[in-house]
């Protein structure tokens, strides 16, 4: 059983807000952790901005619906970083390194379709090149099309076994399909290939919660093990996941390290890690049997606009009640 979430925008669209109609959890089953719901309160959420990510009708093709039943729109190429991307592929237009380029420079606007489109194309001229699988199967975990994002990324490990972003992503798809075991084996598998701390950081994070998830705190407890104080972050974005590592440890309390609300849609690291931290939070509680409190944590992950995080994301299944 799922949440029943409804969402009522005005006729204008010029203020947007969200009204949750959500019911208290009472627990998890036993092996895939949903809402178990009773009837609670209706609850009115607004969004912390609107933007481009939610357009008028009409105004853009959405990008695609969350699994909350929302539009989710691209941002526009402001600063030509697109075109001048698309520039360089047609001056080479064999080049598969130039084709990953112009499909992050899509990714870096939500252009998620035309970043598949591009990946798509690119593997026609060159079907064993493992980064293009990578980079497509990013993207559509990105548009929730989690199969199709594990196909891409089980064959890129085949071509490549030891791309860590193969495995890593592989992780993420195996993850948000609630398939735990695999997810946390996919993870080790990243971090038997990690060269940097910010590696470590990043799929034991992963690693940990998918084998809390899956049940096995004690394997777990070990994740947690290798984070010693001497782990530090060089890539800004994982500082997030380092505190939620800390929080796990038991270092530090949650209200210690929940960010501030994003002031606007152009803050793009302060929304990263929101929707990280309330994320993570969230399932934490989720997996110590706390549902009710988990849920307005994944609500606040979800009521911004960078619906490509994986905390957005991940968020979005707990409230929708799986990926379908």
């Amino acid at each position: 059983m799922s949440c029943n979430l409804c969402f009522v925008v005005n006729s204008s669209l010029e203020a947007l807000h969200a009204l949750w109609t959500f019911y208290g959890a009472s627990g998890f089953t036993c092996d895939t952790p949903k809402m178990i719901l009773r009837r609670s309160a209706l609850t009115s959420v607004p969004l912390f901005f609107v933007g481009a990510a939610f357009a008028k009708d009409g105004d853009a093709q959405a990008e695609a619906t969350s699994l909350l039943g929302r539009k989710l729109y691209a941002l526009s190429d402001s600063d030509g970083a697109v075109q001048a991307a698309k520039a360089k592929l047609e001056g080479d237009p064999k080049n598969p390194s130039l084709a990953v380029a112009l499909s992050k420079a899509q990714a870096g606007k939500r252009q998620y379709r035309e970043a598949v489109a591009t990946c798509t194309a690119a593997l026609a001229l060159a079907p064993k090149n493992s980064d293009l699988y990578i980079e497509r199967g990013h993207r559509r975990l990105g548009l929730r099309e989690f199969r199709a994002a594990l196909a891409d990324l089980t064959r890129a490990a085949e071509l490549d076994p030891k791309q860590l972003d193969a495995h890593y992503h592989r992780g993420l798809a195996f993850y948000f399909l609630r398939q735990f075991g695999n997810a946390a084996q996919s993870f080790g598998r990243a971090l038997d290939l990690a060269q940097s701390e910010d590696s470590l950081i990043d799929c034991s994070n992963w690693q940990y919660v998918s084998l809390r998830r899956d049940r096995k705190p004690e394997d777990a407890a070990r994740v947690l093990a290798r984070i010693t104080p001497d782990v530090h972050n060089t890539e800004p974005h994982l500082l997030f996941y380092l505190k939620l590592l800390h929080f796990y440890q038991g270092k530090v309390t949650e209200a210690e390290i929940l960010p501030a609300k994003p002031l606007g849609m152009n803050d793009v690291e302060a929304e990263l890690s929101f929707n990280t931290i309330n994320y993570g939070i969230g399932n934490w509680h989720l997996y110590n049997a706390d549902g009710g409190h988990a849920v307005r944590f994944f609500q606040a992950a979800t009521s911004g606009s960078a619906w490509n995080s994986w905390g957005f994301v991940a968020s979005e299944l707990e409230l929708a009640g799986g990926p379908g």
